[in-house]
């Protein structure tokens, strides 16, 4: 089942990519999907954008630890961090990480690369309570280099939503 998002934020779609339903992209936690319109060899890039309530004292690398974790549990491979590093300011809180994992979908073997993006946001309504969104791109390694750009452009786009009943406001937006 599609959730929402704990707090409502709005963010461009880049050009070359389309919202899908999170049940039927098999995303069903995630608040929002956009599917990349070309495939490559049989899987198809996608972004999925999430979050919850973290009133817990966790940091974002601790948070991003529990996502590498879950990977691996759930893909029952290993998943290797490429890359990660802290973003964003003490006031916006930001953490990006990179990682690759294979997997198999439909039959077919596939080595993929995914990046993460963690943002720390205090609920405009009670600011004693930390949201934390995740930003998700997940594409086949030989992909990941051509649409990453993509990906960067979505995530500098994330701002606060209008009102509390948007919890997102994905608009399709062409890139410069």
């Amino acid at each position: 089942m599609t959730t929402s998002l704990p707090v409502p934020i709005e963010f461009d779609v880049p050009q070359g990519w389309r919202p899908a339903s999170p049940d039927e992209a098999g995303a069903p936690g995630a608040a929002f999907v956009a599917l990349h319109f070309f495939p490559d060899t049989g899987f198809t890039a996608n972004i999925t954008v999430d979050g919850e309530y973290r009133p817990d004292p966790a940091t974002l690398p601790e948070i991003a630890d529990e996502s590498v974790h879950s990977m691996g549990a759930v893909s029952r491979t290993p998943v290797t961090v490429t890359d990660r590093s802290e973003t964003g300011s003490t006031d916006a809180p930001g953490l990006a990480q990179t990682l690759a994992f294979s997997t198999v979908v439909g039959g077919q073997h596939h080595d993929l690369v995914q990046s993460q993006v963690y943002l720390s946001m205090l609920d405009v309504h009670d600011p004693h309570k930390r949201v934390v969104i995740r930003l998700v791109l997940t594409s086949s390694a030989a992909q990941h280099p051509n649409v990453l750009a993509d990906f960067q452009l979505l995530v500098r786009s994330v701002r606060p939503g209008g009102s509390a009943t948007q919890q997102h406001g994905p608009r399709t937006r062409d890139r410069a």
